[in-house]
């Protein structure tokens, strides 16, 4: 299978973009129709209330950059994985180190007590998200996938679910549990059963994590992800005066 994601050797390379190219080319957001037309555009993210995630084809590309600039307009911001340096003009606002790891062994199976979550759970997701931060989650985000929880007592407990889709593979991501119901494998549960539904339509999980969140990343290795590379995801900002887009 082919997929415009650039000149990298392996779609993960370059997720994001594989995703908003192929699965979820409904959510991404384009540059202005130019000359060449919005489907040659080389840049694309998310909706603001879906994912904080742009992607470039290639970063090595300045035709890339330019219509990242074209999507955010003078002076927007972006954030992106797998950048470490920006072009002349463009300012870095922040990048943190992460880790990629690829499911090579995990025992995959589903959790009789995981429960669908949907629309109508966004605000307890929100509250899960806001108590444990496991990374960027946002009022829509639920619509990327597949998320499950765990309930106890009638409250969300514990979630994970289903973010990029690049071909071939599936990120698992938002895993966290609350703090009072940790250290009983709530999350290593809900990983498997996400993972069996990523299996299940022929996908691999593969997820990412903070570098320096090294339980995650131990408890991760330990039920069968390997590391496979360590990207950063980088906040930029784009040259010109924002002042400009409001004259």
């Amino acid at each position: 299978m082919t997929t415009n994601a650039g000149p990298t050797t392996h779609v993960l390379d370059n997720p994001a973009w594989a995703s908003l190219s192929g699965a979820h080319a409904a959510f991404a957001e384009r540059a202005a129709p130019h000359e060449a037309g919005p489907s040659s555009s080389r840049a694309a993210r998310y909706p603001s209330d879906i994912s904080p995630f742009a992607a470039l084809a290639d970063p090595a590309d300045p035709d890339s950059w330019a219509d990242l600039r074209r999507l955010v307009g003078d002076g927007g911001t972006a954030a992106l994985a797998g950048v470490l340096t920006p072009p002349d003009g463009w300012e870095t606002l922040g990048s943190v180190p992460g880790v990629q790891l690829v499911d090579t062994s995990l025992r995959a199976e589903p959790a009789p007590e995981a429960v669908r979550l949907g629309p109508r759970d966004v605000p307890e997701i929100l509250g899960l998200i806001e108590l444990t931060k496991p990374g960027p989650f946002l009022p829509r985000t639920v619509e990327l996938g597949t998320y499950l929880g765990i309930r106890h007592r009638g409250r969300l407990i514990a979630m994970a679910g289903e973010r990029l889709r690049p071909p071939g593979w599936t990120e698992i991501s938002a895993v966290c549990t609350h703090p009072d119901h940790q250290g009983r494998g709530l999350a290593t549960r809900l990983v498997r059963a996400v993972a069996a539904g990523i299996r299940e339509r022929g996908d691999v999980p593969f997820l990412h994590t903070a570098a320096g969140n090294t339980t995650a990343i131990r408890l991760y290795e330990s039920i069968g992800f390997t590391l496979r590379r360590r990207p950063s995801f980088t906040a930029v900002r784009a040259p010109g005066n924002t002042a400009a887009n409001f004259s």
